[in-house]
């Protein structure tokens, strides 16, 4: 008889975040993790299904585990105890999503962690302004990054070629290659138009456009799901562009 799961045997993992969001995960695995360093937590899907967050290079991958009550499905793996879960991460498992980019399972960064008793002496204490607050406005607490191979035609002879792509806040940087210190080209997302999937190429599947004013990039990833990844990220950049654009509009209008 098959042996039934409770979900308190992951959510009891000494490396389960209960109250973490992916923003958070994001902010705490790049600031304090190594590359390799993992957490799991909620996911915003609902019951019965986690996430997997790990940082990897200057990003954080995210990925799917789900819990059925009698058996947990990760990757291409299936568990029917949590022992075997837990074991299968003790052996430092090595995955590969739909960017083509490798993470090796390394370090759980754990849920509790001891904090020094130590607090800075005021000194000074006063208050500098409450009259502007369009610095906080126009703050960036945003962490949506991404990296990976993509494919993209050349402006002048019209060739595929693939480059390493990150993107990092309101920049989208591409490189010749995967390790290259500096970038061919650095994309200011606050100038981009339009992301969207392109139709024009008939050979292609999985291209999308990054209009950027003065030039349309056409960009070709390895999969639908990937290319649909990048195109939701990106424009999850653009509104949030375009929101704070409104409320400084409005500051000025009130001004």
């Amino acid at each position: 008889m098959d042996h039934e799961i409770d979900n308190l045997e992951i959510e009891n993992l000494p490396w389960y975040h209960p109250t973490l969001s992916r923003h958070t995960a994001e902010s705490m695995l790049i600031q304090n993790g190594m590359d390799g360093t993992y957490l799991l937590r909620p996911s915003s899907k609902g019951t019965g299904e986690y996430a997997l967050s790990v940082k990897c290079e200057q990003t954080v991958k995210h990925f799917n585990i789900v819990w059925t009550g009698m058996e947990i499905r990760f990757g291409q793996c299936t568990f029917n105890s949590a022992a075997d879960f837990v074991e299968h991460f003790k052996n430092k498992p090595l995955l590969c999503g739909e960017s083509g980019q490798v993470v090796l399972l390394k370090i759980p960064y754990p849920r509790d962690i001891s904090e020094p008793d130590m607090y800075e002496s005021v000194t000074l204490h006063a208050e500098f302004s409450t009259a502007d607050d369009s610095q906080v406005i126009n703050a960036d607490f945003s962490v949506n990054s991404k990296e990976g191979f993509l494919t993209k035609l050349g402006r002048h002879f019209k060739t595929w070629r693939t480059r390493w792509f990150v993107l990092q806040r309101n920049e989208l940087k591409y490189y010749k290659q995967k390790f290259s210190k500096t970038p061919i080209r650095v994309l200011d997302l606050k100038d981009c138009r339009e992301c969207c999937r392109d139709t024009t190429q008939k050979d292609k599947s999985c291209v999308f456009r990054l209009d950027m004013g003065n030039r349309v990039f056409l960009l070709y990833s390895v999969s639908e799901h990937d290319m649909d990844d990048w195109i939701k990220r990106i424009n999850w950049r653009l509104r949030a562009n375009r929101t704070r654009g409104s409320i400084n509009s409005g500051n000025s209008a009130h001004s």
